[in-house]
């Protein structure tokens, strides 16, 4: 399926790979072997893809169109080593994470230099507009970070913060890919807000899977991963269950999580209980709705190679297993 997505900017997707790791090298040998280790392990370039197919829509692919791919894959990848850091994560798409090898401090200076390099990206080559929709979403990204944190040492999330966490965490660097594509490709301020919302949309439908795939068979392995019960974070397949129980239910399902997150017969039964009161088919409505949503915005737009790139785009990413 990705192959057939990447299909009309296949050339700009290879081009695309020596201006990205031009920009990620330096001459400190220790921080060159590490941002070389980064590069040889990307992973499906999503980010770069939707900047590129989003211009395409809006007009021609260029020079613009590679600094704000460029601003916001190294920004992304900047933000993925942080991550990793603050969740004490040592795997990172099946290899040895950046702290796992070199150790935290080091992390965090590497995620620190990538992201001034994509900041800089963009002031090098004068793009302020690209630049500032790259640093909302950094900011927003942040805030859900934070808020998912305060929230889930409480264990208080209901729908309406779920939404507004994923809105920012993941959404808004989505929406930031669709707007800067549109605004290289010199689209109306108009079409760069349909983007932008498309975007958004796509996001929280991308992240929506992601939180199944803790209660669904999924990848390889072919069961639940359960690791966001294991780190007590409450999802909407766990939220929409919770508030159909008795408070007392609810009470228990919740200390259950507090205390024995990590146990095997705990995932088990969280994921049983889920399963039983319909959490799973509500969070199926809720991201099937969205990646709706973001294919009625794509049918404003005239017919390309483009729009059919993002349309199959939408439903990959309810449709992948892992």
């Amino acid at each position: 399926m990705l192959d057939k997505i990447k299909e009309p900017i296949n050339d700009d997707l290879k081009r695309f790979e020596p201006y990205f790791k031009e920009h990620m090298s330096t001459p400190v040998s220790l921080l060159n072997v590490i941002t070389n280790y980064i590069f040889r392990r990307k992973g499906k370039q999503l980010r770069p893809v939707i900047v590129f197919l989003s211009a395409g829509l809006n007009g021609k692919i260029s020079n613009e169109t590679y600094v704000a791919a460029g601003m916001i894959e190294l920004l992304h990848t900047a933000t993925l080593i942080h991550d990793d850091v603050v969740d004490e994560a040592y795997e990172r798409r099946g290899f040895f994470s950046i702290n796992a090898l070199w150790r935290s401090k080091v992390a965090v200076l590497v995620g620190d230099y990538l992201l001034s390099r994509g900041l800089l990206v963009a002031i090098e080559n004068n793009q302020f507009e690209l630049l500032k929709v790259m640093s909302e979403a950094v900011k927003a990204m942040s805030e859900g970070e934070l808020l998912q944190i305060e929230r889930s040492r409480k264990m208080n999330i209901d729908e309406v913060t779920y939404f507004e966490i994923i809105s920012k965490k993941t959404a808004s660097l989505i929406a930031s890919c669709c707007a800067n594509g549109a605004i290289s490709a010199g689209a109306s301020a108009e079409n760069v807000a349909q983007m932008k919302l498309f975007g958004e949309y796509l996001g929280i439908a991308f992240q929506i899977r992601d939180d199944l795939f803790d209660y669904q068979p999924s990848g390889v392995i072919g069961k639940p991963t359960g690791n966001d019960i294991k780190e007590k974070k409450l999802t909407l397949p766990l939220i929409y269950s919770l508030s159909q129980v008795e408070p007392s239910e609810r009470k228990r399902i919740l200390n259950l999580i507090r205390k024995h997150s990590k146990k095997s017969a705990t995932i088990n039964e969280v994921v049983d209980f889920v399963t039983r009161n319909g959490g799973l088919e509500y969070t199926i409505q809720q991201m099937n709705a969205y990646r709706d949503k973001s294919l009625k915005i794509l049918q404003s737009f005239p017919e390309s190679e483009y729009r059919i790139s993002l349309e199959l785009l939408t439903n990959f990413v309810v449709e992948r297993k892992k």
